[in-house]
């Protein structure tokens, strides 16, 4: 997996040094904007990150911003820092999905802490997502006759009654269990059943379906 990337969005660019410099002082990579425009025309990130966003700037607010990503499908914590915090703005923040809202001037440990905490999450999500995306991939494999019997696997049906619902021998039904226990990469049902149930796909949090 890359090294983490911390970006940083503010229009004051004493403020982009200033963060720029903390993050170096514990070996995290940045890249700087100075505006929101900057960010969706340059942003193309990958790997475990987190965003540091001023709320308030000229033109596209930061907050504007997070929906807008939020809109676009770009997924990352996102820390909001401000030098005029209000509670309907903090509330906007938090309910748009903002793991963090500081208000400046902050104490650069503290902001240090929670980025570290940021990308460490943003790598687990990535890990995680990474590894749905095989499942499916492999569940992709399937046939349509090879999915029904899953389906029913899944519900806890022997193979005679599955035979018997799909109206079909019983030795088709552990032909078709067979190959796609191969499709899927196991050898056990105890296995088949870890891959297939209770997986929540981490984008919208529905359990996988053959």
């Amino acid at each position: 997996m890359p090294d983490p990337t911390v970006y940083i969005v503010d229009d004051d660019p004493d403020m982009r040094d200033s963060l720029r410099w903390l993050l170096k002082t514990v070996g995290l990579r940045s890249v700087t904007f100075s505006s929101a425009g900057e960010f969706l025309q340059r942003f193309s990130g990958e790997g475990p990150a987190c965003l540091v966003l001023d709320v308030r700037m000229p033109g596209t607010s930061g907050l504007d911003l997070f929906e807008e990503m939020n809109a676009r499908g770009l997924r990352m914590p996102v820390l909001f820092i401000t030098a005029y915090a209000d509670v309907p703005m903090a509330v906007r923040a938090m309910k748009s999905g903002a793991v963090e809202f500081l208000e400046k001037p902050f104490n650069g440990q503290v902001l240090l802490e929670k980025i570290q905490r940021a990308v460490e999450d943003d790598a687990v999500r990535i890990s995680r997502e990474s590894g749905l995306d095989e499942v499916r991939a492999r569940l992709e494999k399937l046939t349509g006759k090879e999915r029904e019997v899953l389906g029913m696997i899944r519900d806890g049906r022997p193979n005679k009654e599955i035979a018997a619902r799909l109206e079909v021998t019983p030795r088709a039904v552990e032909l078709r269990r067979a190959s796609l226990m191969k499709k899927l990469g196991v050898s056990s049902l105890p296995e088949l059943l870890r891959l297939t149930i209770g997986r929540e796909a981490a984008s919208d949090g529905r359990r996988l379906s053959p």
